[in-house]
């Protein structure tokens, strides 16, 4: 049975299901107040890593699913997804490899211990000179993940939904989910925070998240993480790189100049470079649920079937096509139609 379907949200989530419901056939329309670059997922630095999110059991099969996914994509230029050196480091403490990441053919890194190593001259390469910059952290791993840049992979995943006769129609807020239009028997939710008001989810949070973004750092072949206070990463995109970060508590949308400048300074600090200009400032609020990612099909007081999915916190990326998949098993079972 062919579906008639409303998505309501265009961020990663909205996108990607839109894509996955439109390419079986269904007849899919995106309903939204922003899209694509104006949403928070445009602010993310979308590197593939479940950060911020919860439950474990369900985010890791979702996230793993979707680093096969992009994985594939990486393969497309044009998709903006490439494969790229995640590094993870730690300031104070031992830092453990998750199980997830051993499959994946993550190893531990000594920043100090690969930094010793130099050519016979003394000079460094471009990979161990990114390595004596780093030598303030204590210890980290290394892995291969998937980078979405988002000035790039948005569009792709726009246009993909569009390509498969898919309808975006911007500009609009809904109250509740029941004013879709009743044409439309089946409705997802992926309105990321939007839903502590839509479903009125009092378990959603806002992590606010602020970036800078710099021109293209010369000899950084990686992206450098360290989750620990304060937060920072530099992640190299085609043309440009995302400083970062933060993820505090906060609804605020306002650019801090402050902020900037701390996150600025922090990874240069730690990148041993020059202060770069900064072209441009980006918040976004990652929609943390504390109870853990809603991805459950309900019924509209109406009686039309909804599929929610939404609360991905800081992995809305990592998980999306995961997500997907399960939000159209879940939408197209039996007894799923409304």
């Amino acid at each position: 049975m062919k579906h008639r379907v409303a998505i309501v949200g265009a961020g990663v989530s909205g996108l990607t299901c839109g894509g996955v419901f439109a390419e079986r056939g269904h007849g899919t329309t995106i309903f939204s107040r922003e899209i694509g670059q104006q949403t928070t997922s445009a602010v993310a630095a979308a590197l593939w890593f479940p950060y911020d999110v919860e439950p474990a059991d369900k985010a890791i099969p979702w996230a793993l699913e979707t680093f096969r996914t992009l994985t594939d994509l990486a393969r497309d230029p044009s998709s903006g997804v490439s494969m790229i050196e995640l590094r993870q480091f730690s300031r104070t403490e031992e830092i453990e490899i998750p199980d997830w990441a051993v499959p994946l053919g993550a190893r531990r890194l000594s920043a100090v211990a690969t930094a010793l190593c130099r050519r016979a001259d003394g000079s460094y390469d471009e990979r161990l000179d990114t390595a004596r910059r780093l030598q303030n952290f204590r210890n980290g791993f290394s892995l291969r993940v998937p980078l979405m840049d988002t000035t790039i992979y948005l569009d792709y995943l726009a246009n993909r939904f569009l390509k498969a006769n898919g309808q975006t129609t911007e500009n609009i807020c809904f109250e509740k989910l029941e004013d879709v239009d009743p044409k439309y028997n089946l409705v997802i939710n992926c309105a990321g925070i939007g839903a502590r008001e839509l479903v009125h989810d009092a378990a959603l949070q806002p992590h606010r998240g602020q970036v800078a973004i710099v021109p293209r750092i010369k000899d950084l072949p990686c992206a450098v993480v360290c989750d620990e206070a304060p937060l920072m990463y530099a992640i190299p995109r085609r043309n440009d790189c995302v400083f970062g970060g933060t993820n505090d508590l906060s609804d605020d949308l306002a650019v801090d100049s402050a902020t900037t400048a701390r996150i600025v300074a922090e990874c240069s600090r730690t990148l041993e470079i020059e202060k770069p200009n900064v072209l441009m400032e980006r918040v976004g609020l990652r929609p943390f649920r504390k109870s853990g990612v809603r991805l459950e099909r309900a019924r509209l007081n109406d009686g039309r079937t909804v599929v929610h999915n939404y609360g991905h916190g800081g992995a809305g990326f990592t998980l999306s096509w995961g997500c997907a998949a399960e939000v159209i098993a879940l939408a197209t079972s039996a007894g799923a139609s409304g």
